[in-house]
C-alpha cells in the first residue's frame, strides 16, 4: 500500500477511539508518523521525524494533523529543508494555541506559533468549545497559514472525548484535499 494521507498525531499521541486511529484502521490510504516521545516531546525531533517520513513518501501526500501536530506541520514546512514539494496538503484538525495559558506543559520549541503561509493547500478545522484554542485564535492560524476555515461547531478538542468514531464529515474534508489540488494561497475565511 502506497500511502497518500500521513497522520500526524499531536501531544500524547492519539489514542484507539481518536479519529486518526480509526481513519489508520479503516481506510487503505493512511499511515501515522510515529514520533519517539509523544509526552515531552522536542520539536526539533519531531520536525526530522516528519522530514524523514515525507520524504520517504513514494509521492505528494496530504498531511491529516491534530492539535500539537498542527504546529509541527507548520514549523515543519518553515524549515529550510522540508520536502514541501512533496505535499498536496494539509488537514490541520483542532491546532492547538501553545502560546495559551490553557495549553499542557510538557513540549519543548513549539513555541511561538508559526504564522507564515504554508507553502501548500491547507484547511484548519476548529471546534467552538475547544479547551486548547479559541475560535478566533484558530481563524487568525488560517489566515497567517493562507488557509481555509472549517468551523465545525462544538466538538471539544475533536479527538476522543468528542466521540467521532470514523468523523465521517472529517474524511469528507480529507478527500476534497485528496481531489480538489486546491491553490495554497487565496483561500483563507
Amino acid at each position: 500500500m502506497i500511502p497518500k494521507v500521513l497522520l500526524v498525531p499531536g501531544l500524547w499521541n492519539s489514542g484507539p477511539e481518536n479519529w486518526q486511529s480509526y481513519w489508520e484502521r479503516e481506510r487503505g490510504d493512511c499511515v501515522r508518523v510515529v514520533q519517539s516521545d509523544w509526552e515531552a516531546p522536542r520539536r526539533e525531533d519531531w520536525v526530522l521525524t516528519l522530514e524523514r517520513a515525507v520524504a520517504a513518501a513514494p509521492r505528494p501526500v496530504v498531511l491529516a494533523a491534530h492539535s500539537l501536530g498542527c504546529a509541527l506541520v507548520a514549523h515543519w514546512a518553515a524549515s529550510p529543508r522540508a520536502s514541501i514539494h512533496n505535499v498536496r496538503g494539509a488537514l490541520l484538525v483542532a491546532p492547538s494555541d501553545v502560546e495559551a495559558a490553557s495549553y499542557p506543559r510538557g513540549p519543548i520549541g513549539f513555541d511561538p506559533m508559526p504564522q507564515r503561509p504554508l507553502p501548500f493547500a491547507a484547511l484548519v478545522v476548529a471546534s467552538s468549545d475547544d479547551p486548547y484554542v479559541s475560535l478566533d485564535r484558530a481563524r487568525q492560524f488560517a489566515r497567517a497559514w493562507g488557509a481555509r476555515l472549517f468551523e465545525a461547531g462544538p466538538l471539544g478538542h475533536i479527538n476522543a472525548d468528542s466521540k467521532l468514531g470514523s468523523w465521517t464529515p472529517g474524511q469528507a474534508l480529507l478527500d476534497g484535499l485528496l481531489g480538489e489540488g486546491w491553490q495554497s494561497s487565496g483561500h483563507a475565511s
